[in-house]
């Protein structure tokens, strides 16, 4: 079958997979292929996107791409999303930190912090809603990475400052961990949480 997909794990690695040996018969949600928005990408189509369960905005045009190391929304969707997480950490202890240049947005506290779990608990899930069911929740651990300074910084970026136009991608970031399965013959993409650790035992290539 022509179907393709991957799992990148949060410890770096993961793997690549060819067929429909791998795809779990049930926990995986799947949503229809949008050919609208690019030849080049898969497309789950249009979202509606939320943060913390708030309903930010409809019609958000997305595509997947695995090439691409961070999620990247466009200037629009990127000030408010900005916007909700500085309200959302006023008056926590963490403050913006201008001088790590690691990604454009970073906070420091108190002392160094050694990873994500340690921050995540002042930061909300991005939500995006395919259709009437399906929902691909990115988790703070999934926009938010610890830099060599002991910062943390914003995975989301504004893809108008990278040429990107009005495109919405989710990147390999927010996909970590999560098995994505792409099935060119039903023209749906899908996706599960999973410990992309575990090599599979045939049909893969590992990264």
């Amino acid at each position: 079958r022509n179907v393709m997909g991957h799992c990148l794990s949060r410890k770096g690695g993961g793997f690549l997979f060819f067929g429909a040996d791998l795809v779990p018969r049930s926990g995986i949600t799947w949503t229809p292929m949008s050919p609208r928005v690019s030849r080049k990408h898969y497309s789950p189509g249009p979202a509606n996107l939320y943060f913390g369960g708030e309903l930010l905005g409809k019609k958000f045009q997305v595509i997947l791409d695995s090439g691409s190391s961070y999620t990247y929304f466009s200037s629009r969707w990127y000030g408010v999303v900005l916007q909700m997480i500085k309200k959302d950490l006023t008056g926590k202890p963490l403050m913006e930190a201008p001088q790590d240049h690691t990604l454009p947005i970073c906070w420091k506290g108190a002392k160094p912090f050694k990873s994500v779990d340690d921050v995540r608990r002042y930061f909300k899930t991005v939500t995006l809603g395919f259709g009437k069911r399906a929902q691909l929740d990115i988790p703070p651990e999934g926009y938010l990475i610890v830099s060599e300074h002991g910062n943390v910084c914003l995975g989301i970026l504004n893809g108008a400052e990278a040429g990107l136009g009005d495109l919405n991608i989710i990147g390999d970031i927010s996909v970590q961990d999560v098995l994505v399965v792409y099935d060119n013959e039903k023209d749906q993409i899908g996706w599960a949480p999973a410990n992309c650790d575990r090599l599979p035992k045939s049909g893969t290539a590992s990264l």
